[in-house]
């Protein structure tokens, strides 16, 4: 079923931001042709917020000490917003050098553990679960015959 997501940042400049990524941010990456960058991410999670309306979506990094992160950002002469305190975590936001934001924040609230693609793959579609209980019923009922 699962075995990831893929987040998209749209961008007027993305041969810069995704130089960023690499060089700054040090995300692990690919070049799926033509310097087109595919960046691994740390392990992620989505929560569903209540809206007006629907198609309204948002990407935040986390981080685990976000003023460590500022000040790294700063050092490196990257624009940052200041850190708010929002009570479920510290929030900021980096300005892309393509001219774009991104939200980074520290949570504070609990986080759940992370799913691998291993772990994702054993919960297959209900059909192929089936088919493998069927399956090993029918091994241990020949053993039970023998």
């Amino acid at each position: 079923m699962l075995i990831g997501a893929h987040s998209i940042i749209y961008s007027k400049n993305p041969d810069v931001d995704r130089a960023f990524l690499r060089d700054v941010v040090k995300l692990a990456n690919v070049d799926v042709g033509g310097g087109w960058l595919i960046f691994g991410l740390p392990p992620a999670e989505v929560a569903v917020h209540p809206s007006e309306k629907n198609d309204v979506h948002e990407l935040y990094l986390m981080c685990d000490d976000v003023e460590a992160f500022v000040g790294d950002m700063q050092r490196r002469q990257i624009v940052c917003g200041p850190v708010q305190d929002q009570g479920w975590g510290l929030l900021t936001q980096i300005t892309l050098p393509g001219g774009g934001h991104l939200g980074i924040y520290q949570p504070r609230h609990a986080r759940p553990r992370a799913m691998s693609a291993a772990s994702a793959r054993k919960t297959a579609s209900p059909k192929k679960s089936r088919k493998r209980a069927i399956a090993r019923r029918g091994k241990s009922l020949a053993r039970s015959r023998r």
